[in-house]
């Protein structure tokens, strides 16, 4: 190999980067690792073990919590946008390459004898960037990779909130499917006595018909309650990340749902004074705004020239020379003003958007806590109703065994339950929402002040999809 030979080698390897391997998406191989999705991979159960959650019998709020962690994909999204932010990071710390630049010259005519008609040389530019510029661009990329975080966090965070929606959903209408089921065999036993009572003449056609109509929609009730059970098991697949085949069989729970604490054992104040100044948004609004300000920063010392060394050697028809150039950037007909003025813009939108940010999540948690109160005192009261029903039933009850009364009225003792009990539900519904806007309010869970919500941000390697 010939000295050129080896000097175009040379050129190419320090020139070229290392080479990443193509990797081309298959539509057809990601849907299939999709629907191969399960809540028993061991793979998940590892993640959970990681973060000291066993595997579950019966998957509550913090186990499916972790596994949509592992699954859902706008996860995996924010966290490639994290890498994005830090390979910024490395481009803003780096130093800038020299540039050679060359000459090639051959003088024409007489040259006088031994002498070369050769004029060649090169020269290195080398821009002198001082550390201060680098340091301001290395500030802003490292305040960017924060709010990557923090983003990664609240998507996290909306992953959470989904989950715990769909658990929620799926739980109350699994106990409404068999609130409406007994509402059925209720409205039956009515009919059926209804029609008994025709047939003897104590009743009118009209009541028997009012009865087999009302057993008739409970029936239709009970079916669109059915399928409104199964489309809330759809929902609770999709905030998993999973297809709706991976959680059949699975058992879902939520113990403690009908205890609901005290806004005194929630420790309201505490928590508001320390989530509202540490939500995930709040916290990335800091972020964007020491961004900002990096950036203004930089604009500002660009105002400085820039300074270019570069020493090179000449062949000057058999004279060897070394020369020194230096070339520097003058500010004659503009002190980057303009781009000053759009950073100095940018800091101030996101002073703006910071105070923005801070007002609604104030707004947020006073409407979360009012929706919470009304809630509750609604769900008290029907409790109250509940019990009072319960205390009548039982005395009918007994009067039905005595032979004091007949079995319609306690027929009908049971269908008033029902009815409270429906509304009990929903009641619970409301204020386990409230309890849910709250934590949304704050940006973490209920569980005390001075739980924070953690960010998963160690990207969880999944066995088929990263081969």
């Amino acid at each position: 190999m010939g000295p050129m030979r080896r000097g175009w080698t040379l050129f190419l390897l320090l020139a070229g980067c290392s080479g990443l391997e193509p990797e081309p998406l298959d539509p057809a191989r990601s849907e299939a690792d999709f629907r191969a999705r399960r809540l028993d991979d061991p793979a998940l159960t590892a993640y959970l073990e990681s973060h000291h959650v066993p595997k579950p019998s019966v998957w509550t709020l913090d186990g499916l919590t972790l596994a949509a962690f592992y699954y859902h994909p706008d996860l995996d999204i924010a966290r490639a946008r994290l890498l994005g932010a830090r390979g910024v990071e490395r481009s803003a710390g780096m130093v800038p390459n020299p540039t050679v630049n060359g000459d090639l010259e051959k003088v024409l005519g007489s040259t006088g004898s031994g002498v070369s008609p050769w004029v060649y040389g090169f020269n290195l530019q080398m821009p002198l960037d001082f550390l201060w510029k680098r340091g301001y661009r290395v500030d802003e990329a490292r305040a960017r990779i924060e709010g990557s975080r923090l983003e990664l966090g609240e998507v996290a965070w909306q992953v959470r909130h989904r989950v715990r929606a769909a658990l929620l959903e799926d739980v109350l209408s699994r106990r409404e499917v068999e609130l409406r089921r007994r509402e059925l065999d209720v409205r039956s036993d009515l009919a059926t006595a209804a029609a008994r009572l025709l047939a003897a003449g104590e009743t009118s056609r009209l009541e028997a018909d009012r009865a087999r109509g009302e057993s008739a929609g409970a029936r239709i009730v009970l079916e669109e309650t059915k399928g409104r059970a199964a489309a809330t098991r759809s929902a609770l697949a999709s905030a998993l990340g999973v297809s709706s085949r991976a959680i059949e069989g699975i058992a879902f729970d939520w113990p403690g749902i009908d205890s609901i604490p005290e806004e005194s054992q929630l420790s309201l104040p505490a928590l508001q004074e320390v989530g509202l100044l540490n939500r995930l948004d709040v916290r990335r609004g800091l972020a964007e705004y020491a961004a900002a300000e990096a950036a203004l920063g930089l604009e500002l010392v660009k105002r400085y020239p820039d300074i270019t060394l570069g020493p090179g050697y000449l062949f000057d028809q058999g004279e060897k020379k070394f020369t020194i150039g230096l070339s520097i950037s003058l500010p004659l007909f503009n002190q980057n003003g303009g781009p000053i003025a759009e950073a100095e813009a940018r800091r101030k939108e996101a002073a703006a958007r910071f105070l923005a940010i801070q007002a609604r999540a104030i707004g947020e948690f006073e409407q979360a806590l009012a929706r919470f109160q009304a809630g509750r005192n609604q769900l008290t009261a029907l409790q109250e109703a509940s019990e009072a029903i319960g205390r009548r039933f039982e005395s009918v009850r007994r009067a039905v065994e005595l032979g004091e009364l007949d079995r319609v009225a306690l027929l009908g003792i049971q269908v008033e339950r029902g009815i409270v009990e429906s509304g009990g539900l929903e009641a619970l519904r409301r204020v386990q929402e409230a309890l849910g806007a709250l934590e949304d309010a704050l940006q973490r869970p209920l569980g005390g002040a001075t739980t924070p919500f953690e960010i998963p941000e160690p990207a969880p390697r999944r066995g088929k999809e990263k081969q």
